[in-house]
């Protein structure tokens, strides 16, 4: 189901975690993946579906505190939250830091929050994990500042600036789902990074251009523009060697790039 041509196995499939470190501003999750509240939600019909459709594991090392302990992370350093898109393996988390600011897309919290549990569950959406309190400190990358992209992100031209210092650039890549986006920096050491969220499921699918079938693509979202953005991804790729593209749900991509084994 995520990549054209794959095989039938069961395979792994992470849902990570990006943990910025601005030098000013403090710690910035990209994401929250997985936490037990996701069982909890998917507990009920037709909520349930969602798990059935994508069974999912959450032990104790996915509990709030344990996780961040076991990553070093001092929850007292967070200032906020950077949400790629509304699906439930990217927002479970989200409940723990709906008092900072959470910088996602109007468009994807409008579709959480529209009318109708079956049509947000076949949409991956759980409107639970997602407590009111998010809208209130919700700050939208469609309302930043518009910046043009360095050319090492290039054939991408046009970045949001979120922050407002030109450090974390919202790039929209349309396809996935309503409200899909990824992010744009670069490393204290200078080197571009693009966290793709699930514009792509893995490098794989980037260095071979194999997008997921078409039912995969179509279910979710809309399969013209993911194969465009798909595409913009390859030529990113072969046209910036320096450049890291780092899909969320790709455990070689990350090790590559941390240069060592990594957790959901």
């Amino acid at each position: 189901m995520t990549i054209a041509g794959g095989s039938l196995c069961a395979i792994e499939f992470p849902a990570m975690v990006g943990v910025i470190d601005h030098p000013q501003r403090g710690l910035f999750l990209f994401d929250t993946g997985y936490d037990p509240a996701f069982l909890e939600a998917t507990r009920p019909f037709p909520e349930r579906l969602y798990r059935w459709t994508t069974p999912v594991s959450i032990g104790d090392r996915e509990r709030w505190q344990v996780w961040l302990h076991s990553h070093g992370i001092d929850e007292a350093a967070i200032a906020g939250t950077i949400i790629s898109h509304f699906h439930g393996d990217h927002v479970a988390g989200v409940q723990h830091l709906a008092h900072l600011p959470v910088h996602c897309a109007r468009a994807g919290l409008a579709k959480l929050r529209a009318p109708g549990r079956f049509a947000r569950v076949r949409n991956g959406l759980l409107a639970a994990l997602v407590p009111p309190e998010v809208d209130a400190h919700a700050r939208f990358f469609e309302d930043a500042p518009v910046l043009t992209l360095p050319t090492a992100f290039g054939p991408f031209s046009e970045g949001r600036d979120i922050l407002g210092d030109c450090s974390l650039l919202a790039i929209e890549l349309p396809g996935h789902c309503a409200g899909h986006w990824g992010l744009a920096f670069e490393t204290h050491e200078g080197r571009p990074v693009l966290l793709a969220a699930d514009a792509v499921w893995s490098g794989r699918s980037i260095a071979e251009n194999r997008p997921p079938p078409r039912l995969t693509t179509a279910l979710l979202g809309d399969t013209r523009r993911y194969r465009a953005t798909l595409g913009m991804l390859g030529a990113a790729a072969s046209a910036n060697k320096d450049l890291t593209i780092l899909p969320s749900h790709c455990a070689i991509s990350a090790k590559a790039f941390c240069g060592k084994d990594v957790a959901g």
